[in-house]
């Protein structure tokens, strides 16, 4: 795996656990030096986890259940280990 989005998805949501989840923020600001401006990875992030779902890697939440469509993904969502 050489994207570093999916291999920082994959260490945060190793380090929280099973069945505990995180939010793609914190994939985002832990990919940019400090004080720097993180909102512009959140797309990409959002689609890192979605190739991720798709491979049985982690699930996305959303109101703490999986999301079912992947291909209507939208609103406030959260990554843990499969």
């Amino acid at each position: 795996m050489d994207d570093p989005v999916d291999t920082k998805i994959l260490a945060l949501c190793q380090e929280r656990g099973a069945g505990k989840s995180i939010c793609p923020s914190d994939v985002a600001k832990a990919l940019v030096p400090e004080g720097r401006h993180w909102q512009h990875l959140m797309g990409r992030v959002r689609q890192r986890a979605i190739v991720l779902a798709r491979g049985g890697a982690i699930d996305i939440l959303r109101k703490g259940k999986p999301v079912a469509d992947l291909d209507d993904l939208r609103g406030v969502i959260r990554l843990r280990i499969r």
